[in-house]
This record gives C-alpha cells, structure tokens and sequence, in this order.
C-alpha cells in the first residue's frame, strides 16, 4: 500500500447565489440549495494540488483542511478523474470554526470509520481535538486491514501575538496523548504488534527553541511507533514553508510540521525512506532547488504550503526489497 499524508491547504468551495438571490440576505435569513451556486476556492491553486497528488501516486492520501464531502468529491471529479482514480473518500465535519476538516482519498476499500471530535477536554474546557481524529479502516489485499489516525493538531499560532508555539504546546501534547490512548484502548498494551499508522498536519516540530521544547515529541517518539522521516537526513525533513514576515525581523522557515508514524510492526516490514515532494511549493522557497510543476508562481499560485510524505508501506519482494512505483 502506497500511503501519503497532505495538508492541502484551504480546499474549501464558496457560494455564488443564483440571479435575483440577495446574498445579505441569505446569509442572514439562511436559504436553499437552489438558489446557490458553489465553486471551488481558489481554482488556480487547486488544480496544482491536484496535479501534486497526481503526481506522488498514492492509494491511499490523509488528507488536513477540507471543507466537508461534498467539496472533496467536486474535487476529485473535477481535478483527479473521478471515481474511476479514488472509488473511495470520507470527510466528518469536526471541530474547527472555520470548516478545516481532516479527510482520506483511497483506491482501497474503507471498511470502518470513526470519529473522535466528542472527546472533551474537561480542563480547557473544550474538545480535546481542534478539529478531529478520524479513525479510518483501510482493506488491503496484502496486509489485511490497515487502521489509520488522521489528525491535524492545534497551531502553534495564537491570535497572531509572539509566543504562540509556547502557549499552545499543552493542547499539542494534550492531542497527542490522547490518540496514543485511542490505540491503546484498540489494539491492546503492546499496539506496535498491529498494524495502523497515526499521520497529519502535527504543527509542531522537534526541536528547542526560544519557546522551549517541542509538544509532540512523545508521541513521534512513542516505542509503539516509527517516525519514518527520521530515515532522511536531519537537514532534508522539512515538509512546510513559510515566507516569514520580514517587516517584524521574522525570516522565512523550513520546519518538518508533517508526519508519517507506523506501527511498530509496520515499520519493520517498511524498509523504504519516505519521499517528500516539494514540486508544489513556491518559487520563493528557495531551499528547494529542484523542478516545479507547470503554473507554480513565486509566491501564488502553489500547490500548498506544506509538502506531501508519501512511501510504500509493507509488502516486501522475496528478495527484501520494498516494491517501488
């Protein structure tokens, strides 16, 4: 199983109300389907989306800020070819205000599901989840059923003040302990002997800083789990740009806020080092030096700003080597 995870930044639609439609007032009094119209946001940049998920080949794709089903499904049959590419998609409205949904595309069956966003966090209070962890059963031929955790935790900005990544870090780490609880409660006191991978949008990297430590270290380095990025090397894991903002004396950074973390089991029958395509980012982020898909702009149109981790998962040859697509 071919297995990707991809922030694909704002696949949202947008309403057109129909003629004669005063949209103050639909907004206000609320209406019917017929009379909108809905577009995808941003077509431009969709398309290059669309193209980069093309383009890394997956069966299965996590996918982190989707609007809800009915626009992943305009998505894929305006852009990726239909049911006949991805028979197989879901996407749960979870927590998140503005509608950023976690959400998965598969040419294998998905043969259970369930969601997480109910979990409360009795402390805050509010939902453990910023938006959700959506527990997705995936039927593959040749390593039987395959459970995924998508997630894409709190971000590290907080109302756009300094010192975001410090005050959101104990809702990070609050997130990742409870999804190492939600496999436990399933597979039992050893989990690493089953076969899932937990993956997403984490929004947070490993490293100290100013702002302290990281708040998801425990469970990237879980023993029940391989964080398979580790296998590159330290200085070539970075999977989000961001352009920083000059005018405040913050320049632009490459952080590794994306992850692709298998079972123990599955780590061990995994021998490839996973791929990080960058053929979507802008021109301005200049680390990546390689070539770019046709339409990318300096800064927009982009695929996204994050960077899709795709890698062959199990399925080993009889003479030890994984299959490459």
């Amino acid at each position: 199983m071919r297995l990707a995870t991809f922030n694909v930044e704002n696949l949202f639609t947008r309403f057109r109300f129909a003629h004669g439609v005063d949209p103050d007032d639909a907004a206000q009094h609320g209406f019917t389907s017929e009379d909108l119209r809905q577009r995808i946001a941003q077509a431009d940049a969709k398309v290059l989306t669309a193209k980069l998920i093309s383009l890394i080949d997956a069966d299965v794709v996590a996918l982190q800020e989707v609007e809800g089903m009915g626009t992943l499904k305009r998505f894929r049959d305006l852009y990726l070819g239909g049911r006949q590419n991805y028979p197989y998609l879901l996407a749960i409205d979870g927590n998140d205000e503005r509608g950023i949904d976690v959400a998965v595309l598969s040419r294998l069956p998905l043969v259970h599901a369930r969601s997480y966003q109910h979990l409360w966090d009795v402390s805050a209070p509010k939902p453990v989840f910023s938006r959700d962890c959506l527990e997705v059963d995936v039927a593959c031929p040749r390593l039987g059923v395959v459970s995924l955790y998508i997630n894409h935790f709190k971000s590290m900005r907080d109302d756009g003040q300094d010192g975001g990544r410090a005050r959101t870090r104990p809702l990070r780490q609050r997130q990742c302990r409870t999804v190492m609880d939600i496999v436990r409660a399933r597979f039992g006191p050893s989990p690493g002997d089953h076969a899932w991978a937990i993956l997403g949008d984490f929004n947070d990297y490993l490293a100290t800083d100013e702002q302290g430590p990281s708040g998801i270290d425990e469970l990237v380095h879980w023993r029940e789990a391989c964080n398979v990025v580790a296998r590159r090397p330290e200085n070539d894991r970075w999977t989000h740009f961001w352009r920083g903002l000059p005018e405040r004396g913050l320049p632009a950074s490459y952080e590794q806020l994306d992850y692709l973390l298998l079972s123990r089991r599955l780590g061990e029958q995994s021998p490839e080092v996973p791929h990080i395509e960058r053929r979507g980012q802008p021109g301005r982020a200049a680390r990546y030096s390689g070539p770019r898909l046709d339409g990318i702009g300096f800064d927009r149109p982009k695929a996204s700003d994050h960077c899709p981790i795709v890698m062959q998962v199990g399925a080993m040859h009889a003479d030890g080597d994984a299959p490459h697509r």
